[in-house]
């Protein structure tokens, strides 16, 4: 049986790059000041590293799949040139709310799903997919689905500033604490250093 391995978890907009509403262009992506050292960082203390994103995006209407995975891709060559690896990018398509307006193509995407954070499911794929021992772990976003995801994934949670999510208290989890709490992904890392 092999090694179990242990990984990084990463939300991506307000946590790697400035969050965007609604980004839909490479051009308005922005990599967070010390996120390619966090991640590198993660990679030399031998981390696997994954993104784990919502993109309503695409069930709203204003994206494709395809376009989302261009975006990712860039990132992660963006990355890659300062260093930092990412070893997969997970996301999820779909929005539970329907609504009048979106288009017809986009209509398959809103549906309930257990990828969509708070539901662990990207990162319970990505468990299975790369072998990871959850309990050495960690799931690092700005908001608090990203806590209650990586709860229900039992990993570590870190909760980082450097986005608007943090201040968007959603009622139903205000009651959830992260294990950890830092001012942005480079001072994150510090927190996983025992693990």
């Amino acid at each position: 049986m092999p090694k179990k391995q242990k990984a990084i978890f990463l939300d991506r907009d307000g946590t790697i790059i400035r969050h965007v509403d609604y980004l839909t262009k490479r051009e308005e992506v922005r990599l967070l000041p010390g996120a390619a050292r966090a991640i590198s960082l993660f990679n030399e203390r031998g981390f696997l590293v994954f993104v784990v994103t919502n993109q309503a995006v695409i069930a709203r209407g204003l994206a494709t799949p395809s376009e989302v995975e261009k975006i990712n891709t860039h990132i992660v060559d963006r990355l890659k040139k300062r260093g930092a690896t990412i070893h997969g990018v997970y996301y999820c398509p779909h929005h539970p709310e329907n609504h009048p307006d979106v288009p017809g193509h986009a209509k398959k995407y809103r549906v309930e799903c257990e990828c969509r954070k708070p539901a662990p499911g990207m990162l319970r794929k990505a468990i299975k997919d790369f072998n990871i021992d959850a309990r050495q772990s960690f799931m690092i976003g700005d908001a608090l689905t990203d806590v209650v995801a990586g709860r229900r994934a039992k990993v570590k949670t870190i909760l980082v500033k450097s986005g608007p999510g943090h201040t968007r208290l959603d009622q139903l989890y205000r009651h959830i604490e992260p294990d950890f709490e830092a001012r942005h992904l480079l001072d994150a890392v510090k927190f996983t250093v025992e693990a």
